[in-house]
């Protein structure tokens, strides 16, 4: 009989160790699935944003700076040279400044949505701290009278 007490009592010990480690187990199994939630939602923004961000590194890089000033000489060789008229050459000229322009103004608008986007982000991160810091204040003037 006593032998039977002592192997229940042993196994009553063994089950309780096991239903301990199974809840820490548990425990820290949500803690990081919620650390993965966090980062994995994090990294989506910030690929989204890194993706965006390369994007328009790649469009500067396939455009070129030319001067104005630069292209009207080139041309007016070329139109002295008789290798094209003068109204070919300043057709030519219009045309390309008037492509640049909308090139210019496409990659401008692409880097203001990536600056909304990345503002948007940046405040979306810092507004459960400006909302703590803001009740914080709210609190120690009530104390200050």
């Amino acid at each position: 009989m006593a032998a039977k007490k002592q192997t229940s009592a042993k196994a009553t010990k063994k089950a309780k160790k096991s239903a301990t480690r199974k809840k820490a187990a548990a425990k820290k199994s949500k803690t990081a699935r919620k650390a993965t939630r966090k980062a994995s939602t994090r990294n989506r923004s910030s690929n989204g944003l890194d993706h965006s961000v390369e994007q328009f590194r790649k469009s500067l890089e396939r455009s070129v700076t030319l001067s104005r000033d630069r292209l009207q000489d080139v041309v007016d060789d070329a139109v002295k040279r008789g290798r094209m008229t003068r109204g070919d050459a300043e057709k030519m000229i219009s045309d390309l400044l008037n492509k640049g322009r909308r090139q210019t103004d496409s990659l401008l608008k692409e880097l203001e949505r990536l600056v909304q986007q990345a503002r948007h982000e940046v405040g979306g991160r810092a507004q459960p701290v400006r909302k703590q810091a803001t009740q914080a204040a709210r609190r120690a003037r009530k104390k200050l009278g």
